[in-house]
């Protein structure tokens, strides 16, 4: 039984994406802006606090700087995971 669980395991480590490129940067961003125009909108409380001076206050729900914070980090991550994603598909290549 264990035997057949190690053939299951992928035989090569695929590209973990440790080079730089600039699809990096753009999937981040992208993913940032996502999160900054959904996060706000369904965030409880998301103008409790000092306002995050953006440049288009309506378009960004003009978010508090926590909100704003917690909409940068849950970018990040799915940014990350976006690009290690993509990358190991293959579509994008570095």
């Amino acid at each position: 039984m264990i035997s057949s669980i190690l053939f299951a395991v992928q035989s090569t480590v695929p590209y973990t994406g440790m080079g730089w490129s600039l699809a990096q940067p753009v999937v981040i961003i992208g993913a940032c802006l996502l999160c900054l125009l959904i996060i706000p909108r369904v965030v409880w409380y998301p103008h409790v606090g000092p306002k995050m001076p953006l440049p288009f206050p309506s378009v960004f729900n003009n978010p508090s700087v926590g909100t704003f914070l917690a909409a940068m980090a849950a970018g990040h991550l799915i940014g990350v995971g976006a690009y290690l994603g993509l990358t190991n598909i293959g579509y994008l290549a570095s």
